[in-house]
């Protein structure tokens, strides 16, 4: 590029928005470069070794105080989300509950083959009426007998018969007796053979065991099960269960109704669901050395699905007021090392006079020149991407995009600045960490049980 286009390019017109930050870094080496080829040649309209004006971006410092919060990641279950399982083992003859399906409980979901068992049952019930019929007969003889005993008790008080005629029929009544006990015992182990029987019968049919949504189906018609073959997962979707690991560390400051707000890509016009702790469990696992928490969520929107994996922000308190500043206000300077962030003293000034051009992202045009003044800060706290500082006023213009332009030794350098919305670059600042949760994410999903992945912390005071 030629450097006539190059300075057209720089001091382009007032209406030509600032560059997005995730391209300035790369605008901006272009501007360095094309600064030092000016330096080393002849300029037809600028004069040897002159420093093209930097462009950069501002917003203005507010003053409050972070929320702290912890950054973990969980899942969510159905209320009473639970397996369905057979109760018995064989080949599935009937189907009859599909996913989505709302269920009642105690409500059909599909059949195994219970020829076996109703055969069984059969034989159970033709045994019992076999030991029935025994017992009617025992019981017959048993009255026989006493009738006889009874006369021949008679005849022996008057001496018609002998006591020994007497001992060998009350001999009989005993051994009668003890017949007809054993017949009935016959009758309940019969009548309980049946109900065994009737329930292995029962047992044929799945059932569900809660009042709820049919989801993971995993039963066709014609596929062998057995006792350990889950068919189908059932929950209420209406109320929703969000579990998340909290290292020992973090159970200091998480504790019960601390409100938890809750996020996913997953939700519909990337909305955030706010609940609070429900359980803490007081117990930590020895290999992950974290306790469950369980928050629990209305879900009537049906926003949150059972299996979603999710972020959580534990809300535990706030920080001291101090003024705020995005993180990428934050400037280290080459030259004496100081950690601190431009600013633009003169620039509420300019920006008095109402604006025509803003942009459609609310951004406005470039004004300037205007100088910029490197003050050091002290951070007295850090949230999710913005820090408190001391060593600035609240309402100060700060530079957030294009800091390395404004060093090279310039005591008092000077740049045209966009002065653009707070929120922009925060959601901009975002996006490097979006990414990084995902690789988390993805990473714990992968591999589920390790302890290094197990939570992920962020937003703590002096910690990020």
């Amino acid at each position: 590029m030629s450097r006539p286009l190059v300075r057209r390019a720089l001091l382009r017109d007032e209406r030509v928005a600032a560059p997005p930050l995730l391209f300035l870094l790369g605008v901006g080496a272009v501007l360095v470069l094309a600064a030092c080829g000016s330096a080393e040649g002849e300029s037809g309209g600028r004069g040897e070794g002159e420093v093209p004006v930097p462009a950069v971006e501002a917003v203005q410092a507010q003053y409050g105080a972070l929320p702290l919060r912890e950054r973990l990641s969980g899942t969510v279950e159905a209320q009473g989300q639970v397996q369905v399982l057979p109760e018995s083992s064989g080949r599935l003859v009937s189907v009859t509950a599909q996913n989505g399906d709302f269920v009642q409980r105690g409500e059909v979901l599909a059949r195994v083959d219970a020829q076996t068992s109703q055969a069984q049952l059969a034989q159970a019930q033709a045994s019992l009426e076999s030991a029935q019929a025994q017992a009617q007969q025992a019981k017959a003889n048993l009255e026989e007998i006493r009738a006889e005993f009874t006369r021949t008790k008679k005849l022996a008080a008057d001496s018609l018969v002998s006591q020994q005629q007497l001992e060998t029929q009350r001999a009989q009544l005993q051994s009668a007796k003890a017949s007809y006990q054993q017949a009935q015992a016959q009758v309940q182990q019969a009548r309980g053979t049946i109900a065994e029987r009737s329930e292995a019968v029962g047992q044929t049919v799945v059932r569900a065991p809660i009042s709820g949504r049919v989801g993971q189906r995993n039963a066709e018609i014609g596929m062998q099960v057995g006792g350990q073959t889950p068919l189908f997962t059932i929950g209420k979707l209406s109320e929703v269960q969000v579990t998340v690991p909290v290292s020992q560390e973090m159970l200091g400051r998480i504790e019960e109704g601390q409100t938890a707000r809750i996020t996913s890509g997953s939700l519909r016009g990337d909305s955030t669901v706010t609940a609070e702790v429900s359980r803490i469990s007081p117990f930590i696992e020895s290999g992950t050395y974290s306790a469950e928490a369980e928050i629990d969520v209305n879900n009537n929107n049906g926003q949150l699905r059972p299996g979603m994996f999710v972020k959580v922000d534990v809300a535990y308190g706030e920080s001291r007021k101090a003024t705020l500043v995005p993180m990428s206000a934050l400037y280290e300077n080459p030259d004496s090392g100081a950690r601190g962030v431009y600013v633009a003293p003169s620039l509420g000034e300019e920006l008095q006079a109402p604006r025509q051009n803003t942009s459609e992202d609310g951004t406005q045009p470039l004004v300037g020149p205007v100088p910029m003044q490197f003050k050091s800060v002290q951070v007295v706290a850090e949230g999710s991407n913005v820090a408190g500082v001391r060593g600035i006023e609240p309402d100060s213009w700060v530079v957030v995009v294009g800091q390395h332009l404004l060093g090279g030794g310039d005591s008092s350098p000077q740049a045209r600045v966009q002065p653009t919305k707070w929120t922009r670059i925060v959601d901009l600042q975002s996006l490097q960490q979006q990414d990084l949760l995902r690789q988390v994410m993805d990473g714990q999903q992968q591999a589920p049980s390790s302890p290094d992945s197990s939570t992920w912390q962020a937003d703590s005071t002096g910690a990020s």
